[in-house]
Formats: structure tokens, sequence, C-alpha cells
């Protein structure tokens, strides 16, 4: 039997444990530090760290709360770098906004370099006729919200890409999509975008070189991806559907399109857990995405059959970086009146990145 391989990102589900005392002195020092400090954690994040949270939510219900945060502090974020960057980037100045693991960054993220897509776009301004409305998924870095505030564009998350996209083809004629492509080619298709007129980005992105067909194209994509649910394959929606006949498959868009094609739904994590939520107790799902999440929501539905589309799951890696330790060694300096691991952007990268980020608040509510 051979060995299955990973890339960098993705590893097969592991579950964790915690010692009791150490989420008891959590939970204390959470108490005691209530009045000033907010904790806000991923869906991916691990159960231990989700029972502890005040909020938990997908990229945009989190992007959404820390925007209106008035009476903490201190936010301290159980998820990865960029979404620290944002709640730091939306915030007021005098707030503080902490992760618990700093190496916790996104593969996807960094899949889209700044001198990269610079260099790109100077190459597409000069060769390429219409007005491009730049459009970075919200896994992505500051400096790249920075860039797509400057020049016109915005932010979107997979909640809410079909109304970016309506958006941004309000204001030009095609849209550089950042830096996932498949969630880019799925609402592209999904808004009845033909696959001809969608252009991947390929090749050396320092001196690019683009084909004839990129003249025609509406939707250019940056050649990135989430290493995680690039894992799913079609082949997995058929061996579920053959397992457990009547299943129904449901996904997330940083799926490729071909297993898109083959659920029966894809959509943000938020929309998963509504959809499982809404259906009848009895029903049989196939869940498509980071495994702790598909294993609460059985937990969460336990007159539900909730599956993972391919066994035992695939989790995140730089998610699961955040343990109840190192959030316990953060809150446990904070209480002691020490900051340590504060995410700060640097202000003129955050003046462009907020421009980027409140134009997707008030273009979707």
């Amino acid at each position: 039997m051979c060995m299955e391989t990973f890339e960098k990102g993705v590893e097969n589900f592991k579950p964790s444990r915690t010692q009791d005392q150490i989420l008891a002195d959590i939970r204390t020092l959470k108490h005691n530090l209530s009045h000033e400090m907010i904790l806000l954690a991923h869906h991916y994040q691990q159960d231990e760290i989700i029972a502890l949270a005040d909020v938990v939510g997908d990229s945009l219900k989190l992007a959404q709360k820390a925007a209106k945060i008035r009476n903490k502090k201190y936010i301290v974020f159980a998820g990865v770098h960029f979404m620290a960057e944002s709640a730091d980037i939306l915030t007021p100045s005098d707030r503080v906004v902490l992760l618990p693991e700093p190496k916790a960054g996104c593969p996807l993220a960094e899949m889209a370099d700044i001198t990269e897509v610079e260099s790109v776009w100077r190459a597409l301004k000069n060769q390429v006729k219409g007005k491009i409305i730049p459009v970075t998924y919200i896994n992505s870095t500051a400096v790249i919200k920075a860039f797509v505030g400057r020049n016109g564009g915005t932010v979107c998350t997979s909640g809410n890409a079909g109304k970016i996209f309506d958006w941004a083809f309000e204001q030009g004629d095609k849209i550089l999509f950042l830096p996932d492509r498949y969630l880019g080619e799925n609402t592209a298709l999904a808004k009845g975008i033909p696959p001809e007129l969608i252009y991947h980005l390929k090749g050396d992105m320092l001196n690019p070189v683009f084909q004839e067909d990129i003249h025609t194209a509406k939707v250019l994509l940056w050649d990135g991806y989430c290493s995680v649910h690039r894992r799913f394959r079609p082949e997995d929606v058929t061996n579920i559907r053959k397992k457990h006949p009547g299943v129904r498959v449901i996904v997330h868009p940083e799926c490729s399109h071909d297993v898109v094609a083959k659920a029966d739904d894809s959509g943000s994590t938020e929309k998963i857990l509504h959809q499982v939520e809404q259906s009848k107790a009895g029903s049989v799902w196939a869940v498509g995405t980071e495994a702790h999440m598909v294993n609460r929501l059985q937990e969460m539905f336990p007159d539900k059959t909730i599956l993972q589309l391919k066994n035992p799951g695939y989790q995140c890696v730089t998610m699961s970086m955040t343990t109840p330790e190192k959030l316990h060694h953060v809150l446990s300096e904070l209480s002691k009146g020490h900051v340590i691991h504060q995410v700060k952007v640097k202000q003129d990268i955050a003046r462009d990145a907020y421009t980027a980020l409140n134009k997707m608040l008030d273009i979707t509510g």
C-alpha cells in the first residue's frame, strides 16, 4: 500500500486532546479579561478552541464582526495571519490584535507575491484593452489587499464572491482575480461566463507572456489554490454516492470545478453550516471542506449523518497550529499586562487595504 503524499498546508485529520486544567485556566483567564478582550475563531480551528471562542464564523462573518467591535481593546484571533491582518485593518488604531501562533500563515495567500502581481498588472495595463478591476479573495496578504485598494478594486469572500463579481463588471470590462483560481473559476461559471472567456495566468509572472485569447477573456485568474480543498477529486463524489445512495454532497468553492460540478451544492463554511442545519432529520450529507468543521457538524446535528467526503478528512496544517496551550500563553501574558504576538499592519498598507475591505463591506453589507 503506497503512502499518500501531501503538499504544504494539508494533512490527514488528527484528533487532538488538551489537559482539562489548561482549558479550565483559559476559561478563568478569559473571564478575568472579558471587560477588554474578545476571542474570534474560524470554523477550521480545533474543537477545543471553538468551545472557548466568543464568536465563530467564516472569513466574512469574522471581518464583519471585527469591523463592529467598539468596547474591547484586545482582539485575540484564532485563525491565520491574513485574518488577523484584516481585523487590524478594520479596527481603530487603539485596538490590539493578537495571533496565538504567529507562524500560522496561509499557503494560498502566499501564492500571490506582490512583486509578481505588480509585474502582471503593468503588463496587462500596457497590452490588454479595456478596464480591468482587480478583486482579491480575502485569503490574501495585506499588501495584496492594499494593491487592490490602490487600483480601484475590492475584496471578496467565498460567501459574497458572486455579488462582488456583479459590482466589478458594473465598474469595468474584465476582472483580475487573486489568488484562488478555483474560487474565481467557480464564481465566473456560476455567473454564466463560458470557459472560453476565463483566462488562466501561468508561466513566469515577472516576465509575463499572454496568449491571444486574453483579449476576449472576461475573468483573468491567478494561479493559486487552497491545498486542503484541492485534495478533493471528482471520484470522491462518485465513491461516496455509491457507498451512501441518496447522500447530498456539498463542497467549498475552493474545490476544483470538476468537484463542484459533481456535488449537489457548494458554498462558504457559513452556507454549508446553514444548509445542514436546515435539512430534515435523518438527512445524510457528505461535506468537502476542512475536517475539523465536518466532524463538528456531526456533533452539532446528531439527528443527521455527516460524512467526510474523503476519509479520514483533510485538516489545514496552519489552522491547526493554534492550540489551547498557545492561546493560554497569550492570555496569561495579557493578564500580566504583557502584549505578545501582536499583528500590526504598516500604516500606508493598512490605509489602502482598508479601502478595499471597506468597499466589500459596503457592497455586501
